[in-house]
């Protein structure tokens, strides 16, 4: 029987086929930039002081700086306080303009911003004052979402495959995205935006599983980097998109709308060959990839074709085959640690993080150095645990557990002579002599 591998060469590694696939990971992956970072741009510091109307009720006349030297305190620049007011009294305006206003308070009836200001979040929401950390725990919702779309995705893909469940979470990333610009209120906001961040998720894990599992060993990382270089542009371009846009609804349809023009992958997305095979559908593999080849230029020989035939099927796994091996558990505690292997699960204790981030940013207000500390220790030791993981370039992507567990047994016997390229295999007692060329 001939490995997926084998085929795949025939094929071609990357070839036209293979470049139009990365190309639309690509701009899922751009669109992408957009729930990820979009907020940044909607919840802007703006000016604001305490609603302070109620003084007009006794003193009609008066002008609008009269009214904020009566009730608003100074902070120690000399500008008004944003947060805090004078408590009001129930005195005529001859009383208050002789003697003043003393005590201070927390603002009663919200806020007012500058009349020529465009309407944000933080105008839209009052995310102001005690309601300022909302912003934060928005952005921690955003990442529970991500994270409940990394658990379902990665089981869901496995079983129904890549294809549709990249369809159907572009069809709810642009709904939901476009949905959330009228939500009317923060937390049906945030709701919104956890069912996006989820979509996202989902998006970019089966995308870029996909685009691996089509592309050949010697392309798999070309594939990848291109795939994930589209998020930064993606970023530049938002930040253009928010320079004209300034009002935050407008924005968030802009952002979220362009999804719908990929719904024409409909069309023409693949599903995973390779993945076809594991779930024994030998014959729908096999016309994928001859179109593959067609597209390639590529003669596929249907002698080889005919080799392509599905293994048995094995015992349905679980996550908690992941933890039963040495090898494999020591690979996927250091892979939730610093996420690239198992690409769900990983992704789960990815989110997990981002979850936490915006969170430990409110640390700030006990010292600015606190959260410094926190994230830089953390990518240290992630750079460190690094050196402990076994070397993927060069190698065919493993289809099962088995297989993997003894890639990784094998890669640790001959650590020692993997830096000088010599290999020894032991055959039946007896030392026998092998070259190995290392790979870059």
């Amino acid at each position: 029987m001939t490995s997926f591998g084998e085929i795949l060469k025939s094929v071609g590694d990357f070839g036209r086929f293979q470049k139009c696939l990365v190309l639309m990971v690509s701009l899922s992956s751009f669109l992408a930039a957009f729930p990820l970072f979009g907020q940044m741009f909607m919840v802007l510091h703006v000016p604001h002081h305490c609603d302070t109307n109620w003084i007009r009720e006794i003193g009609p006349n008066m002008t609008k700086e009269e009214q904020l030297n009566l009730t608003i305190p100074r902070s120690p620049p000399g500008s008004y306080e944003e947060c805090q007011m004078y408590t009001p009294v129930e005195k005529d305006i001859d009383s208050i303009l002789k003697y003043g206003l003393n005590a201070t308070e927390k603002c009663r009836k919200g806020w007012v911003y500058p009349a020529e200001q465009e309407q944000t979040l933080v105008t839209q929401f009052d995310l102001v004052c005690d309601r300022k950390e909302l912003s934060n725990i928005s952005q921690s919702i955003l990442m529970l979402g991500f994270l409940l779309g990394a658990v379902i995705s990665g089981t869901v893909s496995d079983r129904i495959g890549r294809r549709p469940v990249a369809l159907l979470s572009l069809l709810v990333m642009g709904a939901f995205g476009v949905g959330t610009a009228f939500a009317p209120n923060f937390y049906i906001y945030m709701a919104l935006r956890c069912i996006v961040g989820a979509a996202v998720s989902s998006v970019s894990l089966s995308m870029v599983t996909l685009g691996t599992e089509w592309v050949g060993v010697s392309y798999r990382a070309h594939s990848v980097t291109l795939g994930n270089s589209a998020v930064p542009v993606g970023q530049i371009a938002l930040a253009g998109v928010a320079y004209g846009i300034r009002n935050w609804k407008l924005l968030q349809i802009a952002g979220s709308a362009p999804v719908f023009g990929l719904l024409f992958y409909i069309w023409i997305l693949p599903e995973s060959a390779r993945w076809l095979v594991t779930k024994g559908k030998s014959e729908e593999a096999k016309t994928l990839l001859q179109k593959a080849a067609c597209v390639n230029n590529r003669r596929l020989p249907p002698e080889l074709l005919n080799q392509l035939t599905c293994e048995k099927k094995n015992k349905s796994g679980n996550v908690l085959d992941l933890f039963r091996k040495q090898q494999q558990r020591n690979v996927i505690l250091i892979m939730f640690y610093i996420w690239q292997s198992s690409l769900g699960l990983c992704s789960m204790s990815s989110r997990v993080g981002g979850i936490l981030s915006p969170l430990i940013g409110l640390l700030d207000k006990y010292h600015p150095s606190v959260s410094m500390v926190i994230f830089g220790s953390t990518s240290v030791i992630a750079g460190t645990l690094c050196f402990l993981l076994t070397e993927t370039c060069g190698k065919e992507l493993q289809d099962h557990m088995e297989a993997a567990v003894a890639s990784q047994r094998s890669c640790e016997n001959v650590m020692s002579n993997c830096e000088t390229g010599s290999l020894k295999l032991k055959e039946d007692g007896q030392d026998t002599g092998h070259t190995r060329s290392t790979h870059f």
